[in-house]
C-alpha cells in the first residue's frame, strides 16, 4: 500500500513580491516569498465578492535556487508543499507564531491556466 501524505498543500496564485533569497549557516540557500490566492463568488444579493488570501512560502536548497532563477513579482505559479507551524522571538522580545508552506515543487502557469515549460 502506498503511503499517503497527510500534510500536503497545493496552491495556485501570484507572487506578491520578488523572492528574498539568502544563504544561511553551512552555505544552504533559502528563498522566501508570498503568494496570493483568489476566490470569487456571488453572495445572497447577487453581488460579486472577492477573497484574497496571502501565503508565506519558504524554499530550501535546489528549490530555492529554482525560485531565485524563475520567479518574480506577479508570476502565476502552482506550488506544492507542506504546512509548517513555528514560533520565534520578535525584536521586541515577544513570542510570535507563523504558519508557512515549505515548498516541495512548483510549476509556472500561463495566464490561460496552462503550465509553462520549466
Amino acid at each position: 500500500m502506498e503511503t499517503m501524505k497527510r500534510n500536503s498543500v497545493q496552491l495556485l496564485g501570484n507572487l506578491g513580491r520578488d523572492p528574498e533569497v539568502k544563504e544561511v549557516k553551512g552555505g544552504r540557500r533559502v528563498a522566501k516569498f508570498s503568494m496570493a490566492t483568489n476566490d470569487r463568488w456571488k453572495d445572497a444579493t447577487g453581488t460579486w465578492q472577492d477573497d484574497v488570501q496571502w501565503h508565506p512560502i519558504v524554499a530550501w536548497g535546489k528549490q530555492a535556487e529554482r525560485v531565485e532563477q524563475q520567479l518574480r513579482k506577479g508570476t502565476k505559479v502552482s506550488v506544492q508543499g507542506r504546512l509548517v507551524h513555528r514560533s520565534y522571538e520578535g525584536k521586541d522580545g515577544q513570542k510570535r507564531y507563523v504558519t508557512e508552506v515549505v515548498l516541495n515543487d512548483f510549476e509556472l502557469v500561463s495566464n490561460a491556466g496552462e503550465e509553462v515549460a520549466n
